[in-house]
């Protein structure tokens, strides 16, 4: 059954007042989350702990915090910290972000990500089921050997996180499966979802699990109208940022993602045009059924046609970036248009 998320909402940056209003109207809706990010900027958890405390049912997830960015033990103490103000309403979603981010930024080493992710989630769950902290990894090692640090058990009343992965490469996709509740993707079209999925069944069935023990969730954009030509070109155009600006020329995972989908050389091309300086020429290089197969874009039966889709797929919840020329009222309008569809696909 098809669900809908969405992100946070602003009028300005620093306008947090829309942003809880905006939270309390899509939880009248019946949205099933709403999600906050971080890049360089404002962290993806304040938000949410000012969502927490005017709503009461939607569940609240990072999509995502950066691993690299704060230590395994940190990251659980900030879970345990939004589980208890929420009432158990979070969600953390965790991601290894980009070489750029990670160490231009955070000035930690971008190495052996999959590893650090999978002895990150371990430590967070030793944290958050009450346990006394001791862990040998490759990574992470605590105590620390030799060193005066001790076996600390946690204060904190233990509490299930869920911990959602967004991953895109094999190994960290069969991770996705083997070890975390739920899946953040994005790159995604559901008429490829085997590139994502084999590898994620993979780590599952490792495991004992199946795909249906992972909640996935992919983004869309979603834009009603009927001038279909003018949106789906936009919306293209808007890709070549991403293939040529999201990450760096070696190292970009939304890259290799659309190239597992099939369109390696079309990527190829729109970065190095990018790179190279010529964007508008990159811009008109991105075909089109990119926009169309990846989003929800057109009409109302465009739309719904498109949901069947995903159903079919094996998503369980869209996180929709609703597109309108209005403000909030108008997007929460056409968010309600959306769950009529949604409805009556699931009903069919």
């Amino acid at each position: 059954m098809l669900r809908i998320a969405v992100g946070l909402h602003r009028n300005s940056a620093d306008d947090w007042d829309s942003a809880a209003i905006w939270a309390q109207e899509v939880e009248k809706l019946g949205i099933d989350s709403i999600w906050s990010a971080e890049t360089w900027g404002i962290d993806g958890v304040t938000p949410l702990a000012r969502i927490a405390s005017s709503t009461e049912r939607i569940r609240l997830g990072t999509g995502i915090l950066q691993i690299g960015a704060r230590t395994p033990s940190g990251l659980a103490m900030t879970a345990l910290g939004m589980q208890s103000i929420s009432n158990d309403r979070f969600v953390l979603g965790l991601g290894v972000s980009g070489v750029a981010i990670i160490e231009g930024w955070h000035g930690s080493r971008f190495d052996r990500p999959v590893q650090t992710t999978k002895e990150t989630i371990d430590i967070i769950r030793i944290v958050s089921s009450g346990e006394r902290l001791e862990y040998a990894g490759s990574i992470f090692q605590l105590p620390i050997p030799g060193g005066e640090g001790r076996a600390i058990r946690p204060s904190a009343t233990p509490r299930h996180i869920p911990i959602w992965l967004a991953s895109l490469g094999p190994r960290n996709l069969r991770l996705t499966g083997s070890h975390a509740d739920g899946w953040i993707g994005t790159s995604f079209m559901p008429e490829t979802a085997d590139a994502f999925f084999s590898h994620m069944r993979e780590g599952a069935e490792s495991q004992g699990r199946t795909l249906d023990d992972i909640e996935k969730m992919v983004p869309v954009a979603f834009e009603l109208t009927e001038d279909v030509d003018r949106v789906t070109r936009n919306h293209a155009e808007g890709y070549a940022f991403t293939f040529g600006a999201m990450g760096t020329r070696s190292h970009n995972f939304y890259n290799a993602a659309w190239a597992r989908q099939g369109f390696a050389d079309e990527v190829r091309e729109i970065q190095k045009l990018w790179l190279d300086g010529d964007r508008d020429e990159a811009k008109r290089r991105v075909p089109l059924e990119i926009a169309t197969q990846s989003n929800l874009l057109g009409t109302a039966d465009l739309v719904t046609d498109r949901l069947r889709v995903y159903r079919a797929a094996g998503i369980d919840i869209l996180r929709v970036d609703v597109r309108t020329e209005g403000g909030m009222q108008e997007r929460l309008d056409h968010l309600g248009i959306l769950l009529d569809l949604v409805k009556k696909v699931n009903a069919e």
